[in-house]
């Protein structure tokens, strides 16, 4: 179903492009999104393949969202730092515990008894 999902977010996405924006563009963005989330969520957790950097920046770029929308966008230097001051530590979390959750699930995975 993922996959589906990231051939119809990849489809709106061009046809965004093509028609020159608009909210075809913006569906095929966060639809796509969602499936490469969901295929690379399954198979970290599964402990099949580490994707800690690409699931630690989800919250990241949340939290950029999220204080962009509240505070407007930075125009100057100092304001940009601040925005990498709330979102790096945000990151280095996200990152260490994803990491650590991997390599517990990569163990467990490698420990089972091969399937008959």
């Amino acid at each position: 179903m993922s996959e589906f999902a990231i051939f119809a977010g990849g489809v709106a996405l061009v046809v965004g492009l093509i028609v020159g924006g608009g909210p075809a563009l913006i569906v095929g963005i966060v639809v796509c999104a969602l499936g490469v989330i969901e295929v690379t969520a399954r198979e970290h957790f599964s402990g099949f393949r580490s994707h800690s950097t690409l699931l630690a920046a989800m919250p990241a770029v949340g939290v950029e969202v999220v204080l962009v929308a509240a505070l407007g966008e930075p125009h100057q230097s100092s304001g940009r730092a601040l925005l990498l001051l709330a979102v790096v530590p945000v990151f280095g979390a996200a990152f260490m515990l994803l990491r650590r959750r991997f390599q517990v699930a990569r163990q467990a995975r490698l420990a089972r008894p091969p399937a008959p």
